[in-house]
């Protein structure tokens, strides 16, 4: 065995993707936690993102500053964000390390960047720590269940992103980690043959497809599909 040290460039192999997808979409159903292999990386702390805190996740809030949350645009009455400081940090994160992380909020406790290499997407170029770490993931891919599971992401992903049109408004996210959850769990559409993305805006299979899309989302909002 190596006693070589690990380092932030190096790869981490992840279980097969189709057992990685079942817990991803059981936590996200069951507004669960994820299982992230996170080590010594801290970057979702250290990447500029607003935290969405709910309002019957009252132990998180009475341990936040009243100062440090402000309510959140577009949710309804007691929904809240927390900011970051100017160098990009969450205001918990003190001294390396999460200062309430036995109370940290729910939106945290599902934080998975594999979701990026899993649907293709990526986080963009304003957060440059977790580009670096979504780019170790290695997913073992070795049947062709697997890579088809693949696929089917992917496609998902992408008919999200370039057919955001045939969708109600807000319905798609702005921004990628919204995007990469969403297909997550609309992924299975893609999963038959009879769908296929050369078609053009404009014709009938993809708004059959986004149809089927939208089907998809409600049913698993209902629980009805956490496979």
């Amino acid at each position: 065995m190596s006693d070589r040290k690990t380092t932030q460039t190096d790869a981490i192999p992840v279980a097969k993707l189709s057992f990685w997808l079942t817990d991803a979409r059981t936590a996200l159903i069951n507004h669960g936690e994820t299982d992230v292999p996170c080590g010594e990386c801290n970057a979702c702390c250290r990447s500029s993102y607003f935290i969405h805190i709910k309002p019957e996740e009252t132990q998180t809030i009475a341990q936040i500053p009243k100062e440090l949350m402000f309510a959140a645009p577009g949710f309804p009455k007691g929904h809240v964000l927390l900011g970051y400081d100017k160098d990009g940090c969450c205001p918990m994160f003190i001294d390396s390390k999460c200062s309430i992380y036995e109370y940290r909020p729910q939106t945290c406790r599902q934080y998975d960047c594999r979701i990026f290499p899993a649907t293709g997407l990526t986080v963009g170029d304003d957060k440059p720590l977790i580009s670096q770490q979504e780019k170790r993931w290695r997913f073992n891919l070795s049947t062709r269940d697997e890579r088809k599971l693949l696929s089917a992401l992917q496609a998902a992903a992408k008919f999200l992103t370039t057919y955001s049109k045939l969708f109600p408004t807000g319905f798609v996210p702005g921004n990628a980690t919204q995007q990469a959850i969403l297909a997550i769990k609309i992924y299975d559409v893609f999963l038959r043959d009879d769908f296929m993305l050369e078609n053009s805006e404009g014709s009938k299979q993809s708004h059959d497809i986004a149809t089927a899309i939208r089907i998809a989302y409600e049913k698993f909002e209902r629980g009805e599909n956490n496979a």
